[in-house]
């Protein structure tokens, strides 16, 4: 059975501290919406399918999966080396290198490579609120 942010843990952490949850999801929503619409060299580009993928792709690494989303878009999406990067980051962020850094999107500004840092440490700390929320629930 699905317990999702937008569902559940949502209401729970508002019903448990008032106003947190609305703090949260603005976060949680500020890092997802973020882009430039950009990818390396090209503009006007619609990055949602990409930031979707990462989003649940790290979700999937922490065991959390959703029945109304196509994992086959995450292998579409993201490269060996991406996949690589973002599982270290979020399960062995001691183990961070900067050849792992590197390794992945070669031609991206730097500024992209955070923007990747970004969803992928909140989706992490949503996935953690999920499993501690789930555990009250």
């Amino acid at each position: 059975q699905d317990y999702t942010w937008e569902d559940h843990g949502y209401s729970l952490i508002n019903r448990l501290y008032p106003d947190v949850g609305q703090l949260l999801d603005e976060k949680f929503q500020v890092v997802y919406n973020l882009t430039y619409n950009t990818i390396a060299m090209h503009c006007g580009v619609d990055t949602s399918m990409l930031r979707r993928a990462i989003w649940n792709y790290v979700h999937c690494v922490f065991g959390i999966r959703y029945d109304d989303y196509d994992y086959g878009e995450v292998n579409q999406l993201l490269e060996r080396s991406l996949k690589i990067y973002i599982k270290t980051v979020a399960c062995y962020p001691e183990k961070t290198t900067k050849q792992i850094y590197t390794q992945f999107w070669r031609h991206f500004k730097h500024s992209e490579k955070v923007h990747i840092n970004l969803l992928l440490l909140e989706a992490r700390m949503q996935a953690a609120l999920l499993y501690a929320l789930r555990a009250v629930t």
